[in-house]
């Protein structure tokens, strides 16, 4: 039995690891949900699998959550640091990070120095923070998983393989709702039709930055970090059906691929079962019809040129990284609501970028505040729009 904490429990992530839980209930206890601000479902969530803790981040709403669960033998807390004590707890084995944005770093890097299993789904860590991650690990028992489908795809391919034999690492990407739209009317779409992605049903910040492709670029930094692959070895390639996760070529020129339905229960699955193995289900199968056509075509780099954006990033490393992400929050949230368009969120982060000093080898103070200046910034950028 493996006792598992579940940060984000309320998001897209959370929910489908609660259905992996549920579908295998001698394998997995609940130990500790934590969600942002989702109040009720959190209440609902709690009731079903009666975990030790519950923690709301929202101090607001502690109250809330509190008095809903009074009924039950259930700790209930709040706040960024009762999460990351949470983590360390002896009760905990893995934690599923589904947190959005840079509130999942403090917590991983509470789970990482206490030795828990990672399952890995806020890309935003090593984005922000891959260089100081990496460091901890190298000193403590925890191991990381990715459950993001590309990065799960990635480690599949590699199982067997020898780390001098990649060459380099194909980057899927599905090319989001505006793949087909021409450039110019960019400047008109709206929130809703950003969140129409055409194969994956993610939350809203995720959906935002797939529109964008900063995602890809998001995805491309903790690549580089989960496999020690330099920047420009990682190549991002088109793929509308979201069939091919992503795929591995070697030296000798062979190319490793693995595929699967657009489905996220899968890459979590695959997560949760490492390292003892597959855990076996009778889920839907692909069919011929779904991977008789595959098709792959190179980025639009003009249309999307938040991928060079993080390219550029990473290749300067530090903490330009946690700069360009901490500027992508808050433009993604102002266009959500409707204060920016859709081609601000490209001048709100190169702006941000191109007004914050660089640190070559920042310490978590430095990380800490980088964010938080990065954010001001980006805000003023967003008022001033």
């Amino acid at each position: 039995m493996t006792n598992i904490a579940i940060l984000g429990s309320t998001g897209s992530i959370g929910r489908q690891t609660l259905d992996i839980v549920a579908e295998y209930p001698t394998l997995f206890k609940v130990a500790l949900l934590v969600a942002n601000s989702s109040t009720d479902l959190l209440v609902k969530q709690a009731r079903q699998f009666l975990p030790e803790q519950v923690i709301i981040a929202r101090d607001d709403l502690y109250p809330i959550v509190r008095d809903a669960l009074a009924d039950l033998p259930i700790e209930v807390a709040c706040g960024a640091h009762a999460i990351a004590e949470a983590v360390t707890r002896p009760e905990v084995d893995t934690v599923v990070t589904a947190m959005v944005g840079y509130s999942g770093l403090e917590p991983t890097i509470a789970a990482i120095k206490a030795g828990k299993t990672i399952a890995l789904a806020n890309k935003e860590t090593l984005v922000v923070a891959g260089d100081l991650i990496t460091r901890l690990l190298q000193s403590s028992r925890s191991k990381i998983y990715p459950v993001d489908s590309e990065h799960g795809a990635f480690w599949q391919c590699l199982v067997g393989e020898r780390h001098e034999d990649i060459d380099r690492l194909l980057l899927t990407a599905s090319g989001g709702p505006f793949r087909t739209l021409p450039r110019e009317q960019l400047a008109t779409v709206t929130a809703a039709d950003a969140l129409k992605h055409p194969n994956w049903a993610m939350g809203a910040k995720i959906t935002i930055d797939s529109a964008t492709m900063m995602n890809k670029g998001f995805e491309m930094i903790e690549a580089r970090w989960l496999y020690d692959i330099e920047p420009d070895r990682i190549t991002i390639i088109v793929h509308p059906q979201s069939i091919v996760h992503s795929m591995v070529e070697f030296v000798d020129g062979s190319v490793k691929a693995q595929l699967g339905l657009p489905d996220m229960h899968l890459p979590i699955r695959y997560a949760l079962g490492l390292p003892s193995g597959r855990l076996a289900t009778p889920t839907h199968r692909m069919t011929l019809n779904d991977f008789a056509t595959l098709t792959f075509e190179e980025p639009d780099r003009a249309k999307f040129p938040l991928i060079d954006v993080a390219y550029d990033a990473a290749r300067r490393g530090g903490n330009v990284p946690c700069v360009m992400n901490a500027a992508n929050e808050i433009a993604v949230a102002a266009f959500l609501k409707g204060d920016i368009g859709f081609n601000d969120i490209h001048r709100i982060i190169t702006g941000t970028m191109s007004r914050m000093p660089l640190i070559p080898e920042p310490t978590y103070d430095d990380y800490v505040a980088t964010n938080a200046e990065a954010r001001q910034i980006a805000e003023e950028l967003t008022t001033n729009n």
